[in-house]
């Protein structure tokens, strides 16, 4: 069925309500739409399961489909340029951050809008502060091609990261495409070994294409820095205009909202494979000299798999079986 999303009338704590014009004759001539990030995508898909087995009950509700939509190329350039601003600051303080993913953005509400923050600093590092070569930090996802082969993490480390981020948000899909645990050495050997870099979809811009390209450039040396992305033309054209004054932070940057004007309802086509037993912390025993395809090899057979239940230190405070209304 089409729609087109018009006025928002309500939200909660997972997500918005929209008044929604079907352009179908099936359907009634006026609906509400409920939205949320794909983090909370969950809560909505346990909603509709419910609703499907109520649906004969004149007193309840009917669901009448779902979609998944991803953000449009000029909310990504908007979110982009706030975690470049970000990263220029770091950087220019001295400072890595080491660990820059979708979990650690922010979206914090202003004028209507939402500007993207970094956050968890947590694994952040001075400049030029070698860590041993055996020490590996960080989300595998994002992790650059030196930082797999050599321990190497510096800035260029964290523009590569963006780049995944980026691509994240265009595609809703992590930026490597492998199953959980089965490819983990394959992952490892991809991102350290070769010329492979993720694949930059054909529907993006030109100027989107070749922003990424200089993110994913495999040589640090070569990538682009953060202040060099800035001036890209992926960025420069966006016209900044939000109010500094602001709320608290209210979500993380995991594809926050779905904002199409006009879509099809009919599946759920977008289910996420990511990675996430996010930060690890590697103390191997290797040597200073190690060729990449060893390392990575160490890297596998020492590390013992990943605790997919880690929640890194946070305290789960609202589980996604419970219910919301707004």
């Amino acid at each position: 069925m089409g729609w087109i999303r018009g006025e928002k009338i309500g939200h909660g704590s997972f997500g918005q309500v929209n008044l929604a014009v079907s352009t179908s004759h099936n359907y009634p001539c006026l609906m509400a739409v409920k939205s949320c990030s794909v983090s909370l995508a969950a809560t909505l898909i346990n909603e509709k399961y419910i609703l499907n087995k109520m649906s004969k009950c004149p007193n309840i509700i009917h669901c009448f489909g779902h979609d998944v939509t991803l953000e449009n190329e000029y909310e990504v350039e908007r979110y982009t340029k706030n975690i470049l601003k970000g990263l220029c600051y770091i950087h220019k303080k001295g400072y890595v951050h080491c660990d820059i993913k979708h979990q650690n953005v922010l979206l914090v509400e202003a004028g209507g809008n939402y500007v993207a923050k970094i956050a968890d600093l947590g694994l952040a590092k001075r400049a030029g502060n070698a860590r041993p070569k055996c020490d590996l930090r960080g989300t595998i996802m994002y992790m650059s091609p030196e930082m797999v082969t050599s321990g190497e993490q510096e800035s260029a480390a964290d523009v590569w990261a963006l780049g995944c981020l980026v691509l994240e948000m265009i595609t809703a899909t992590p930026a490597w495409k492998c199953r959980r645990q089965s490819d983990f050495r394959g992952l490892m050997m991809r991102i350290g070994v070769g010329d492979e870099v993720p694949e930059i979809p054909d529907k993006l811009s030109k100027q989107g294409k070749d922003f990424l390209g200089k993110c994913f450039l495999k040589n640090p040396r070569e990538r682009w820095t953060a202040e060099m992305l800035l001036n890209h033309p992926f960025i420069a054209s966006y016209n900044e205009t939000l109010d500094v004054s602001c709320t608290s932070p209210t979500s993380a940057l995991n594809f926050p909202h779905w904002l199409s004007a006009q879509t099809s309802l009919s599946r759920l086509e977008f289910v996420p494979e990511f990675i996430s037993g996010d930060e690890f912390d590697w103390n191997l025993r290797s040597s200073s000299a190690i060729l990449p395809e060893n390392r990575i090899h160490q890297l596998v057979t020492d590390y013992q798999g990943f605790d997919w239940s880690n929640s890194g230190g946070w305290v789960t405070i609202r589980g996604v079986n419970e219910s919301t209304y707004s």
